[in-house]
């Protein structure tokens, strides 16, 4: 990339100069009017060498211009001393070409190749209803999942779903409660749920909730049995579901029905080592030797926890799939709890722990506030789909589409729109869904990416009716804002793959949209009669194919027309 060119001209020009290079570092100014890259190395340096900034800087730039390096117009010094670099017109040509050729693979680097790498994420709980959290998980996941793949590792996705534990028993609880008609309707398992935990917040159910429990772990109530068989089925039916709109397959789906009792066995074998204590009829891990905190693995009926459950299964992972990365995404409630987790599998097994990597994310939220399953407060990704499957169809019905195109495009902008309002901020904090913002066709939205897209499409559709072929050999007078950043793409991805971050693409590409639609504003580009049109449908074809790149590492479909 000219990117690494660049800033190997710049150790060539401190060699030159007896100085011996460090790394160098170049970003793009926010400004295009202060060139394409810019680097501020003459000021890391000029304190050692005890020189001021803009005259080291001169020199270095006097050095670079000796080069000769065709890719670079010019070499400025602005400021303290900042090294500007102006990039070539016929680079942005060439690049222009490139985009083009690579098509499909545009962004593809092999910076992993050869590696496996298994993500996690989603890890819904049967019983419980899918709620917006796991839509965040998935959303998150999944673009990591693509991103990391473009980057040419073997990638597999995996969902790991608690389908037993005190969850289970307070659903099957409120199931005993409802009575008859409980099964057939998977309602009822959210209204269970809830039933069930209100209950155990009473020390009259508590000890029942707790039987029920241990009867699911070794199947010994007929009736128990056929509740959570039912239960389970039709829950994980129900997830696929969810999946298939959100484009989602997973190669492995691990439960804590088949970690817990490996779990519980590694737990016990290292308590006689020091690695876990018996306190209080459980068996814990002291965290506080450590600067963590205790936390329960095996608890005081016997029972593995969620923690004891989480070693059995990176133990499962690893003999399903020997990965050489295993990233977990979850929300960041369980930061604490998965701190503790690493620092016991770091004792236990050091060569997993080295290679697992923890993502946490914040909350997805409504302006009304958090929700709570323990209440039946939830929001569940269904109803928010379904909320904004509305919202899109109305701000649509006066187009003029045939049925199925309508069906298409409510599709593809509504999951467009959620997943983009989650992708858009780095990973980390709380995401409030704004719904009259996500579905606009304008400003920093999914669909007004989607719109872009479908527009740059409609325009090369014009072209092949008129017989205009795109060409890179003829360009126009003045390099375009557009192909400053074309270019950058490849880059971009790297970036986020690197820093597992997905928010660094959608950035990009609400930029590039932006000046796709100025161009699309000012310039007549399908034109028989201006000899330029072919280069101006060259760029609005590179346009396209690095826009539907991007969004698919985003996970989001491009409808093509709208």
């Amino acid at each position: 990339m000219i990117q690494e060119k660049l800033k190997n001209s710049i150790k060539e020009a401190l060699r030159s100069l007896s100085i011996t290079a460090g790394e160098v570092h170049l970003e793009h100014p926010a400004d295009l009017n202060f060139g394409d890259y810019s680097s501020n190395v003459a000021l890391a340096q000029a304190k050692e060498l005890k020189m001021k900034p803009r005259d080291l800087a001169e020199k270095i730039m006097s050095e670079i211009g000796a080069q000769k390096i065709k890719e670079i117009e010019k070499v400025e010094v602005a400021g303290a001393g900042f090294i500007n670099f102006f990039l070539s017109k016929e680079f942005f040509a060439e690049s222009t070409g490139e985009v083009i050729k690579a098509g499909e693979n545009l962004g593809m680097n092999e910076s992993l190749k050869g590696q496996k790498i298994i993500i996690e994420y989603t890890d819904p709980n049967p019983f419980k209803e899918f709620h917006i959290g796991h839509l965040m998980s998935n959303t998150i996941g999944e673009s990591i999942s693509r991103i990391i793949e473009f980057h040419g590792a073997e990638v597999k996705r995996a969902c790991y779903q608690g389908d037993v534990g005190l969850h289970t028993a307070k659903a099957i609880f409120g199931l005993l409660k409802i009575g008859d008609g409980a099964i057939g309707d998977i309602r009822k398992l959210g209204e269970a749920y809830s039933i069930g935990a209100r209950a155990y917040e009473e020390e009259a159910f508590k000890n029942e909730i707790n039987e029920i429990n241990k009867k699911i772990y070794d199947r010994s109530d007929k009736e128990i049995n056929k509740l959570y068989d039912w239960g389970r089925e039709v829950s994980l039916e129900y997830f696929e579901t969810i999946y298939e709109k959100l484009g989602t397959k997973f190669n492995f789906k691990f439960f804590e029905s088949e970690t817990g009792s490996f779990g519980k066995k590694i737990v016990e074998e290292n308590i006689k080592n020091g690695v876990f204590e018996k306190s209080d009829g459980a068996i814990v891990f002291k965290g506080e030797k450590y600067g963590l905190h205790t936390r329960v693995f095996i608890n005081s009926e016997g029972l593995p926890t969620y923690e004891a459950k989480e070693l059995g299964l990176a133990k499962i992972k690893n003999e399903k799939y020997p990965y050489d990365l295993s990233v977990v995404i979850t929300g960041n409630e369980v930061n604490d709890y998965f701190k503790v987790l690493l620092k016991a599998m770091e004792i236990i097994f050091p060569e997993l722990a080295e290679k697992t990597k923890h993502i946490s994310h914040g909350m997805l939220r409504l302006p009304t506030g958090k929700m709570s399953s323990r209440t039946g407060d939830v929001i569940t990704a269904e109803s928010l789909i379904a909320d904004v499957e509305k919202l899109v169809e109305e701000k649509i019905k006066d187009r003029n589409y045939d049925e199925s195109l309508k069906k298409e495009i409510i599709k593809k902008v509504s999951i467009g729109a959620i997943k983009y309002s989650i992708l858009k901020s780095a990973i980390g904090g709380d995401v409030v869904y704004d719904f009259e913002k996500s579905i606009s066709f304008e400003g920093d939205s999914g669909p007004y990416l989607q719109y872009s897209y479908a527009r740059a499409k409609s325009v090369l559709e014009k072209a092949e009716r008129e017989g205009i072929k795109m060409s890179v050999g003829e360009t126009m007078t003045e390099t375009l804002e557009l192909e400053k950043l074309l270019y950058r793409f490849s880059e971009i991805v790297e970036r986020a793959g690197k820093e597992y971050s997905p928010h660094y693409i959608a950035s990009y590409l609400i930029e590039l949209a932006g000046s796709f639609n100025s161009f699309y504003a000012k310039h007549k580009i399908v034109d028989k009669e201006d000899e330029t049109s072919p280069y101006k449908v060259a760029i609005a074809t590179a346009f396209a194919t690095t826009m539907k790149n991007g969004l698919n590492l985003l996970g989001i479909q491009v409808p093509e027309r709208m």
